[in-house]
């Protein structure tokens, strides 16, 4: 290895790297477990990871075919709804957030209608959480399943064809198994997505403790009254996002079959 590169490799990593010292210089860690078990701290805990974990079945079950389909169709105009797919990656949370709420709001053409025919009322409650966190999460499993499928090539299931499996089969014993390793990789990032997501979350769902305030919400809420407990409540979140990321990530995605 050059050894030129480790010049932006430790750039790179300090700038990753030091703001989490930061904080940690900031936070007398004596104190850190009593800020982090207030029944607030816990509640927006305990949303952010069960919806999350909801947001990222949801991602998978949504995700897996729409992956498949940009990867394998060759109907006019996959580049352009690639395009559209991957669009919450670059959109500003925020804005993501505004589309939804102008989506299934109450002035939404879909929210009005859910309200008339079914007097359903999304925003604000806890699967407008869900919602969101599986539009801003979502792209980063289909990123890697879709990069997963063209870089496998697509060799396998016309042969599975010839020998007269149908579609379904070969989706169910060829396309599937060929996806496993990035299918654990994306999920993963999308939980990390999902347990992180902060903009759309506030804008289309609010921060109504116990029911939309998730975990970053509550860092944002306790930095306007208690700068202590919000630095608490980051590390505490970052120390879940590291633990999601080292724990469930699979083996042989790290480069090395050991």
């Amino acid at each position: 290895m050059p050894w030129v590169l480790w010049v932006p490799a430790a750039l790179a990593l300090a700038l990753v790297v030091l703001p989490v010292v930061g904080l940690l210089v900031r936070t007398d860690l004596r104190r850190v477990p009593g800020l982090i078990v207030t029944d607030a701290s816990l509640a927006a805990l305990r949303l952010s990871l069960e919806t999350a974990a909801v947001s990222t079945l949801a991602c998978v079950v949504l995700g897996v075919p729409l992956a498949v389909v940009l990867a394998r169709s060759t109907v006019p105009g996959i580049r352009i709804l690639r395009a559209i797919v991957l669009l919450p990656l670059v959109l500003p949370p925020v804005v993501g957030g505004l589309a939804l709420l102008y989506l299934l709001g109450r002035k939404g053409f879909l929210g009005y209608l859910l309200s008339v025919t079914g007097g359903v009322q999304i925003p604000f409650t806890t699967t407008a959480v869900i919602i969101a966190q599986t539009f801003v999460a979502m792209p980063f499993l289909v990123v890697s399943l879709e990069g997963a499928l063209r870089s496998g090539g697509d060799r396998y299931e016309p042969i599975a064809s010839t020998l007269g499996a149908r579609p379904w089969t070969v989706f169910r014993r060829v396309t599937i198994p060929l996806l496993l390793p990035a299918l654990g990789s994306g999920a993963v990032l999308s939980f990390a997505r999902a347990l992180g997501e902060f903009g759309a979350t506030i804008t289309f769902a609010g921060s109504l403790e116990g029911v939309t305030r998730t975990l970053p919400l509550e860092v944002y809420t306790q930095a306007e009254v208690d700068v202590d407990s919000a630095v608490a409540l980051a590390l505490l979140l970052i120390v879940v996002a590291i633990a999601v990321i080292a724990v469930a990530r699979p083996r042989a995605l790290e480069g090395t079959a050991r």
